[in-house]
């Protein structure tokens, strides 16, 4: 089944069984008789408000993610730190503002009855879902489009083993040769060589791949870096086998279910948590600038409208996460259709194109405030690579080992690079931003993001803008 399809069934399964806990603990606490009441507490609305509280504690630790890389065990105990904890905190806040805590054995008692309620029925729900899930792949049904690359005895012994295991959700649609000498005529298992590992691209759009196996040879190891730079910044997973990590150390996870060991390539980046914290400090801090400083931008639209002719934003195709194309917004400090003749290129410093308001702005860094209305709605984060249009990351790809990479995350207004470096002029300034770029990648974190603010905010303060 799809990524989405899981999910719902997941906050499905959570609905009915957090809410069946809470029933049960509301019948042993209060019609049971065991433990003395002195007035009953209401039953709908704390159970909607426990519901909620559960869905969101859930969704930050990451509990609504895709299971197949987890085992079944692995989830349970994801279930049980998760559940102990949340439920200490929900007791904490509970008990502070009761007055009748000085049943503190009480306390204490109600807190592992429902804890254990829940845990368990939670547990059960989840573990019916999985094995649901596992007897419709194992029928076939809801299997992942997967490409094997390399055509070795190693990558036939992968083809095999995944093969016995179907629970591991992969459909081998296709072999890819790593070299030369496998013509796509080949075939094993019935399954056929569908072309070289230059052919990733339009191999990974032609047969909706979800899933890349590398079961590449010792003497193959020189062909892991393009075939990461094809998969890098599309939404598909790669995952080799073990003898491959010594060239991804660090940025690899060892998964095994049923005995079967892959590494998970640029496995997920952030901890849900602080995706989380990520996401609404963006929302908190676009909606407050775009509020407070309305007067302000108001004012600068005004005045771009009376510098010259043309609309006051200036909008343009970029590449975001995934490779989703989007359009970004800015108030315009160039003259109207500044691209029409020379095409797409760089800005240039002391750029005959700019305005004169358009040079004021971008001197301030106040052009790029419109970006906040792309954060609000998604395309776009505070902190991360800055988004590129579909021309040059095309360009770019090619001439870049690894550049799609900066595609894994949301394009941001600002980034580790933009402080670190000038706006991009040529090439070679591209490549020594992505190194910058990919530094963030593998070491993104909340308390990087801050730093990288507050150095932006820095930066801002002594007027170091591009002019």
């Amino acid at each position: 089944m799809s990524k989405q399809t899981e999910r719902y069934l997941l906050l499905g399964i959570d609905f009915l069984s957090m809410n069946a806990a809470f029933v049960a603990y509301y019948w042993l606490r209060v019609e049971s008789g065991l433990i003395a009441t002195i007035i009953e507490p209401e039953f709908l609305l704390p159970m909607f408000v426990i519901y909620i509280y559960w869905l969101v504690w859930f969704g930050i630790f990451g509990l609504y993610r895709s299971w197949y890389l987890l085992s079944r065990l692995d989830e349970v105990v994801t279930l049980f730190r998760t559940t102990a904890v949340g439920v200490l905190v929900l007791f904490f806040l509970i008990f502070l503002d009761d007055e009748a805590t000085n049943a503190v054995a009480t306390s204490r008692l109600l807190i592992a009855a429902y804890w254990g309620v829940l845990f368990l029925f939670v547990s059960g729900g989840r573990l019916f879902l999985r094995g649901f899930q596992k007897r419709m792949l194992e029928r076939g049904i809801g299997l992942r489009n997967t490409l094997i690359v390399g055509f070795t005895k190693k990558a036939q012994e992968l083809c095999e083993m995944v093969m016995k295991y179907p629970a591991l959700g992969y459909k081998v649609v296709g072999f890819v040769a790593a070299s030369g000498s496998r013509t796509p005529k080949s075939s094993y298992r019935n399954i056929p060589v569908v072309g070289r590992v230059k052919d990733l691209p339009e191999l990974l759009e032609q047969r909706k791949v979800n899933e890349v196996l590398v079961g590449l040879d010792s003497t193959e190891h020189d062909k892991l870096l393009e075939i990461m730079k094809y998969c890098d910044g599309r939404p598909v997973g790669m995952k080799i086998i073990p003898d491959l990590y010594d060239i991804v150390s660090g940025q690899a996870r060892m998964s095994s279910i049923y005995g079967f060991p892959l590494i998970e390539v640029t496995p997920q980046l952030m901890k849900p948590w602080e995706e989380v914290a990520k996401r609404a400090v963006d929302v908190l801090v676009a909606l407050t600038i775009l509020a407070a400083g309305l007067p302000l931008w108001m004012m600068i639209a005004v005045l771009v409208k009376l510098d010259s002719s043309g609309p006051v934003f200036y909008r343009q195709d970029r590449v975001g996460r995934n490779g989703r194309i989007f359009t970004m917004l800015k108030f315009r400090s160039m003259v109207k259709d500044a691209e029409k003749r020379s095409g797409p290129k760089w800005a240039e410093k002391n750029d005959p194109r700019v305005t004169r308001v358009g040079r004021l702005i971008r001197r301030l860094h106040l052009d790029e405030v419109p970006q906040f209305i792309n954060v609000l709605v998604g395309d776009m984060s505070l902190v991360g690579p800055r988004p590129e249009r579909p021309f040059f990351v095309e360009k770019l790809s090619k001439e870049l080992p690894l550049y799609r990479r900066r595609l894994k995350v949301r394009p941001g207004i600002t980034g580790w690079a933009q402080i670190k470096h000038t706006y991009d002029q040529s090439v070679e300034d591209v490549r020594t931003k992505v190194k910058y770029d990919l530094f963030y990648i593998e070491n993104m974190s909340w308390r990087f993001d801050l730093k990288i603010l507050f150095n932006t905010i820095y930066v801002m303060m002594r007027g170091k803008g591009h002019t």
